[in-house]
């Protein structure tokens, strides 16, 4: 009587995991919305104007922090 209620309450537990498991696994694959395009993948040179804009704005976020002052603490004023 004891080995029979053992071998159902692991085939219970075993059925439980296998359907949390299953559901995370769909949650896995369900499909990723790609967002729009903005410029049109065939314009020629685009992907290097993209890079390039990107380059530039990391200067400029670069420039504008080194310009900042730093925080000093209060006990050095």
């Amino acid at each position: 009587m004891r080995a029979a209620l053992g071998i159902v309450s692991l085939l219970l537990v075993l059925a439980v995991v296998g359907m949390l498991g299953k559901n995370q696994l769909a949650a896995l694959r369900s499909p990723v919305p790609v967002p729009p395009a903005a410029t049109p993948a065939s314009a020629p040179g685009s992907v290097r104007a993209q890079g390039e804009q990107v380059q530039e704005q990391y200067r400029q976020a670069l420039d504008s922090a080194l310009q900042q002052a730093r925080p000093m603490p209060e006990d050095a004023k």
